[in-house]
């Protein structure tokens, strides 16, 4: 199984390069939102326990979404070729956990392929994505400039620590859409 992590801060193109990684590489799609909202709109168990702490203003402890990628996992490990994660993991804790959790099932990670766009390109795309997104987040300068600052201080740490286990990569991601595509591919095609 092929298992990657795509990493890079709010505007580098992680959803629009995660569509067409699963497309080329038959790669089963976990998005922690995804998964927040299903759970959140079925009313599972993790989901209620989920809305239980969002309903009193704090995060999600990490077991709750680890255990929300565990069952995931275990509806498609049989259909699937791999994963690719895509806003998860966002601290070290998760990165450690899941880890963990792949050992158990005898996987890994084989890579984490990170998106470097420089910030002033990051502000320009969010302002951009604003202006059909709907989402009043990528409309507010100081909203889109907190997001970036908790992406360097909470998220970025993660890179690190993939980076030290020799599993991390850096792609350069302005340019057109299939040319930074061409990047990714080449890198995942090493990992493979």
């Amino acid at each position: 199984m092929l298992n990657i992590i795509l990493f890079g801060p709010p505007g580098a193109g992680k959803g629009t390069q995660s569509e067409k990684i699963i497309d080329k590489y038959k790669l089963t799609h976990i998005a922690t939102g995804d998964l927040f909202r299903k759970h959140l709109g079925e009313g599972t168990d993790l989901g209620k326990l989920a809305q239980k702490y969002m309903d009193e203003g704090n995060l999600v402890p990490d077991e709750v979404v680890i255990g929300m990628v565990d069952e995931k996992i275990k509806d498609t490990q049989s259909s699937s070729s791999g994963y690719i994660f895509d806003g998860f993991p966002r601290t070290v804790p998760q990165a450690k956990a899941l880890d963990t959790l792949l050992e158990e099932k005898g996987e890994k990670i084989a890579g984490m392929i990170a998106l470097d766009v420089p910030e002033e390109e990051l502000k320009s795309r969010i302002k951009e994505r604003g202006k059909t997104s709907g989402r009043a987040d990528d409309q507010n300068e100081a909203k889109i400039e907190n997001r970036i600052k908790v992406y360097k201080d909470e998220t970025l740490p993660v890179a690190n620590y993939y980076d030290g286990e020799n599993k991390y990569v850096k792609v350069h991601g302005v340019g057109s859409i299939e040319e930074i595509f061409s990047k990714i591919s080449a890198e995942i095609d090493r990992l493979k």
